[in-house]
């Protein structure tokens, strides 16, 4: 194979596939490394995996330098990227996806989805149960690991979904992250709210246990007691902060009963950041969402149905307590609960550009319990992090410490999270020197459209590798590239 270099505008390694001995080498990047600091070096990778980081590696020179060196010359990559001092990040590892395949591809699919990853950065992601058929057996699951080998521009992996019946598949269904409970904010066989069958799938086991946690009796009674109100603001106040700390309350409880691992998704309320500051045992991990951090309540006026997530957007006190508690380490990572809807669903078709103009002016709403709730995030999470960064709330390195290294631990991932030898060789490099909106019509995602529309972010992903090949490189995409199923540690 003949070596082929990046300059940022001729893309010649779209023809190439990877072998064991493919090679990769990335010059003159600022390399965020483990510990945190970043260093101007080259990267050179083998084989999908990393193999060697430092200044100035001298397998990168040309022969011609080389031999002004008096060195050997060595035999240069398959592909050079000249990363022109770009910053070099791990790939995010996104924890928390509905990518909506198979049964509501009109709203997502895989291939749409991981496109819009490769595009923000999101090298891995774990998508949730919530499809149809559910992933509740081993059966569904090797569908979805199937269907995903097949179309998935990054790596994969699927969460396994309790029902009140399906205990034994819980523990033996695999590869997956871990179990999800929805506790509340769902129905049919997911919603699993009885404490009696929490109890039982908690006390049997040991795989990790994710939860949605709201207090579906007290959704039920909110919404039966605020029916008929159609402003969107109102769905803040039927699945309040109360109904979200009674479910936190209460898989803590079993989470500590039995010492079983558990990982609180999408943690919305100051109530609950304060219950988990004062009583998080070791094998409990929290998250929070960038909308959770970034949008409040407020917002309504403006985004009205586009916002309506579960758990909802709250105050913006709640937002200053959920930062305080990311950057104290009561919460471990983000995830951007990715879960598209069209706007004809959410009751928006006729907006042209529902994020940049009042929504209260030009859409008349129905009921929240009318509307379905989720918004889009993959493709905007990784520049909404590095903006805030570079806006002085948190350091670049945190934000990769939240989005690729936290998820890794905590999820057991195998190979990923860090830029290191040895490592899996999914990486992003970003640009923080430059600002650009986030544009409607530059958006992958299949319901193409964003609450952030119109916000100027920096830190946008210029290339992203996934497995030591180049997925993407400034609006093109490599279509051979595939993603590979995530391996976890018991």
């Amino acid at each position: 194979m003949t070596a082929s270099s990046y300059n940022g505008s001729s893309i010649p390694w779209f023809s190439m596939t990877l072998s064991p001995n493919t090679t990769l080498s990335i010059r003159n990047a600022r390399v965020l490394l483990p510990d945190g600091s970043f260093q101007l070096a080259d990267v050179w990778v083998e084989g999908g995996v990393i193999r060697e980081i430092g200044p100035n590696l001298a397998r990168f020179r040309t022969a011609e330098a080389s031999a002004q060196a008096e060195a050997t010359p060595t035999p240069t990559a398959d592909t050079v990227i000249d990363a022109h001092q770009l910053t070099l990040l791990p790939g995010v590892i996104d924890p928390q996806v509905h990518f909506r395949e198979p049964g509501l591809e009109h709203k997502e699919d895989l291939t749409t989805a991981s496109r819009a990853c490769a595009r923000g950065g999101v090298t891995s992601f774990l998508e949730m149960p919530n499809t149809k058929p559910l992933t509740i057996n081993q059966t569904a699951l090797n569908d979805k690991l199937t269907r995903a080998a097949q179309k998935s521009f990054v790596n994969f992996g699927f969460f396994i979904g309790a029902t009140s019946e399906n205990l034994p598949d819980l523990q033996t269904a695999t590869p997956t992250p871990g179990i999800k409970i929805f506790m509340g904010s769902m129905h049919g066989d997911l919603l699993v709210d009885e404490e009696s069958s929490l109890d039982r799938i908690f006390a049997t086991g040991t795989r990790l246990i994710a939860v949605h946690a709201e207090d579906q009796a007290r959704i039920a009674q909110r919404r039966k007691e605020f029916a008929g109100i159609t402003d969107p603001a109102i769905h803040s106040v039927i699945q309040d902060n109360q109904a979200a700390l009674n479910a936190t309350q209460l898989a803590l409880k079993l989470s500590k009963k039995y010492q079983r691992r558990l990982h609180i998704l999408h943690l919305s309320t100051a109530e609950e950041a304060e219950l988990l500051r004062q009583d998080k045992p070791a094998w409990v991990t929290a998250e929070v969402t960038p909308q959770h951090l970034l949008l409040n309540t407020g917002d309504y006026q403006k985004l009205g149905s586009l916002i309506q997530m579960n758990p909802p957007i709250r105050s913006a006190h709640d937002n200053e307590v959920l930062w305080q508690a990311l950057q104290d380490g009561v919460i471990d990572f983000i995830a951007t609960d990715h879960a598209p809807h069209t706007l004809a669903e959410k009751g928006q078709a006729n907006t042209t550009n529902p994020a940049a103009e009042d929504a209260s002016s030009t859409t008349v709403f129905l009921e929240p319990a009318k509307v379905p709730s989720g918004m889009p995030g993959v493709e905007t999470s990784l520049p909404l992090m590095l903006t805030q960064a570079m806006q002085g709330r948190c350091t670049v390195a945190q934000v990769s410490q939240w989005m690729s290294t936290a998820v890794a631990k905590a999820y057991g991932i195998v190979g990923k999270g860090a830029i290191a030898p040895g490592y899996d060789a999914d990486l992003v490099l970003v640009d923080l020197d430059n600002y650009h909106p986030v544009l409607r019509e530059e958006l992958q995602t299949k319901c193409g459209w964003s609450p952030f529309e119109g916000w100027n972010l920096t830190g946008w992903p210029a290339v992203t590798i996934v497995g030591g090949q180049v997925v993407y490189d400034r609006g093109q995409f490599n279509q051979q590239v595939r993603g590979r199923a995530l391996t976890f540690n018991a």
